[in-house]
This record gives C-alpha cells, sequence and structure tokens, in this order.
C-alpha cells in the first residue's frame, strides 16, 4: 500500500485550488519582476515600504560585517547576542510593557506562547477565523479547544461558561484575509470578566494601527492588563523577519523556560536583529508612511465602490475584493497580470468555502498613481470577467 500523492494533487488541480509559488527575481517592493515578468505587485505584507529599505540594508550589512551571518546555536546554548537583546528591549519599551521575547517566526512564536501557557486540563478559545498557526497551535497544545464564532462577543461568552482549567483566549488582531479588526474591547471584557487571558497576535496592526504604529492595542488604548499576551511578527510592516511575543516578567520567562520552538531553534542572525532596530525606529519616527498608507486606503476603497466590487469592512492595508468561486477568482487575476498587475487570489482552504477573493494589498511605497492603475485595471477586467457557469 503507498501514498497516492498523483490522486490528491489531481484532486486540487481539478477544484482550482492548486497553488504554485511565483518566483521573484526582484527586490521587494511595488514595481518587481516575478517570473521573468516585470509588474505592478499588490500582494506583499511591506505595509511601510521597509523591506527594501536602504539604512534597513545599511544596518544588516553592517551588522554581519560585526556579528557574522549566523545565529550559531540557540538562544540558551550560545546563540544569544548582543543585538538580539537589544532588539528585545526596544520591543518591549515599544509595546509598553516589561519585557519581550525575539522568535525566528510568527508560527513558531504562536507555537510557543499557546503551548508553554496551557495544556491538558485547560481550555483553548479561538476565533474561527484565525491564522492556521494560531488554530494548530491550539491543537497542539493538548487542552480543550474550541472555536467561536468570528468577532461574536456572545458565541465567547457561551464557551466561556463551559471552560476547564486555565483559559486562554486567541484572537488575530487585524485578520489577515478579511481585513477587519478584533473588537478587542467586547473581548478584553469578556475574558476578564471569567479570569481568562487574551492573547492577540497583530502581526498585520503593528505599523498600520495606532499614533506610533504600535497597533491595535495602542489603536484601542489598552495595556497589558487586558491583553497579557500579544504577538507580533517583523516579516511585515518591519520589513525584515522574526517575530516576537510581549507582555509580563513573568511571562518571558516561562516561554524561555517551557516554549519548545523558542528552545529548541537556532536564534536568528544578529545582523537581522541590526536591520530590524533601524526598521523599528523607522516605523516610529517616520509618520508620513501611516499618513501616505491611509490616504491610498481611502482612494483604493473609494474608486473599487464605484466599480462595484464587492469590498469587506476593513481599513487596514489588506482590502479583500470577494469573488466567490475559485475559478473566476484566478480568472480576474490572471487578466489583471497580463495587464502587468500582480493581484493574489486566495481560495480555500486558506478562506472558507465560497469565499475566494483577490486580496490586494497597499503599502506606503505604493503612489496614488500606481493605486489609479490598479483600479483602471479592475473596471477594465470587471466588465469583462464571465459570469460563472453553474
Amino acid at each position: 500500500m503507498s501514498f497516492d500523492l498523483n490522486a490528491r494533487l489531481a484532486a486540487r488541480r481539478a477544484d482550482n485550488l492548486y497553488r504554485q509559488r511565483p518566483l521573484l527575481e526582484s527586490p521587494q517592493g511595488p514595481q518587481v519582476v516575478v517570473d521573468g515578468q516585470p509588474l505592478l505587485a499588490f500582494c506583499n505584507n511591506d505595509y511601510l515600504g521597509l523591506a527594501n529599505h536602504p539604512q534597513v540594508i545599511e544596518a544588516w550589512q553592517a551588522g554581519a560585517s560585526r556579528w557574522g551571518v549566523g545565529g550559531g546555536a540557540s538562544h540558551l546554548v550560545i546563540g544569544h547576542s548582543a543585538p538580539h537583546h537589544e532588539l528585545e528591549e526596544a520591543l518591549a519599551e515599544f509595546t509598553g510593557r516589561p519585557r519581550a521575547l525575539l522568535f525566528s517566526n510568527g508560527y513558531m512564536a504562536n507555537l510557543g506562547a499557546v503551548t508553554a501557557l496551557a495544556g491538558q486540563g485547560d481550555t483553548v478559545l479561538e476565533d474561527r477565523l484565525n491564522h492556521a498557526s494560531l488554530l494548530d497551535a491550539g491543537l497542539l497544545s493538548g487542552a480543550r479547544f474550541n472555536r467561536y464564532l468570528h468577532n461574536d462577543v456572545l458565541s465567547l461568552a457561551a464557551r466561556l461558561e463551559k471552560a476547564n482549567g486555565n483559559t486562554l483566549v486567541v484572537t488575530d488582531g487585524v485578520f489577515s484575509m478579511d481585513g477587519d479588526l478584533a473588537d478587542l474591547p467586547a473581548l478584553t471584557r469578556q475574558a476578564r470578566a471569567k479570569g481568562a487571558w487574551l492573547m492577540v497576535d497583530d502581526a498585520h496592526g503593528f505599523g498600520p494601527l495606532g499614533a506610533n504604529g504600535g497597533g491595535i492595542v495602542e489603536h484601542f488604548g489598552l495595556g497589558v492588563d487586558d491583553v497579557p499576551v500579544l504577538v507580533g511578527t517583523l516579516g511585515k510592516a518591519f520589513g525584515t523577519s522574526g517575530a516576537f511575543v510581549a507582555g509580563s516578567e513573568e511571562l518571558i520567562e516561562s516561554l524561555i523556560q517551557f516554549a519548545r520552538p523558542y528552545i529548541y531553534t537556532t536564534s536568528q542572525p544578529p545582523a537581522l536583529a541590526c536591520a530590524t532596530l533601524k526598521s523599528l525606529e523607522l516605523l516610529r519616527t517616520e509618520h508620513w508612511r501611516r499618513e501616505h498608507l491611509n490616504q491610498l486606503i481611502g482612494q483604493f476603497r473609494r474608486g473599487a465602490e464605484q466599480i462595484g466590487l464587492q469590498l469587506m469592512e476593513s481599513f487596514t492595508p489588506i482590502q479583500p475584493i470577494m469573488i466567490g468561486d475559485s475559478g473566476r477568482a484566478i480568472r480576474l487575476s490572471q487578466m489583471l497580470r497580463k495587464r502587468g498587475l500582480m493581484v493574489t487570489a486566495i481560495r480555500p482552504p486558506t478562506v472558507p468555502a465560497g469565499s475566494a477573493r483577490l486580496r490586494v494589498t497597499l503599502s506606503a511605497a505604493h503612489t496614488q498613481a500606481q493605486v489609479q492603475l490598479l483600479l483602471n485595471a479592475l473596471d477594465d477586467c470587471w466588465r469583462k470577467l464571465e459570469p460563472d457557469h453553474a
């Protein structure tokens, strides 16, 4: 008996769900070369345009010259370098929390935090539209795991009534496929009323949200008592790579002791931490980036609504265009690509069945003229897109 992988792959192709990796042959930015074709891209998460910033590149190069190019070992052996420590202190100060802890990526940060805090006899409750890494962490924790209806506080309350042991409520801050915000004030009140902890993965909120780019917690004016576990990733608005968890002294020490994805992996290159320190400085001081980004978001939403596109309730850089059928979403993406624009079609299982979409993401590196080019192409392609034939 053997695995019939060909049948599985054929089924995915037949359902218009087959995924392929585009080959990027240029640095990140609005103007890219993908599979040999020059394109105007609206599909990366470099929200503040820092991934190819000259000062960030220079900081990485200087860091590599001083610290080398590898972490060398895990943080608990000999891999915790001075740049790592400096970045953790800067992230703690940025988030207004006593401490922060670096992870190699967001998946590991979420997996590490949830599994270190909850186990057998405990309860993990998650928004049903949470990122896959959060859902996997809940499943792997060994705790009783349940999902509440999206952003539905009453649904959460019903599940909290049945919770056992230590209870961890977990939500994205900005939902990566819809672009909407978690109702953190309401979630906070519900969790605290039942003695549960709230964990927020604000991967897509840091940078675009908050007066100083501090994300959804700053946006709502909440503190460490409201959101004891705050996760952020560095590969989006920060423009580099990695992730962090910020919280109390006791939380961070507990993660150092019990978070297996932290304990048993090599640290990120110290030079990467040097680059992130520079990007954090730019994120905090160059407020024009957020202001320009917000102008582009407003421009896109006004134009898309005039075309008659179905948008979602999002004022973030994530602006999904709801299509529904996976085949139609792929065709619209291909039509745009022929016009020199790259917008990715997102299909199940990444999103629920029947909710395929084009996920437009905007960056401070885009210009108003480039957004208008996208709107013009969408107007033309949308009118020419044939209806789905059931």
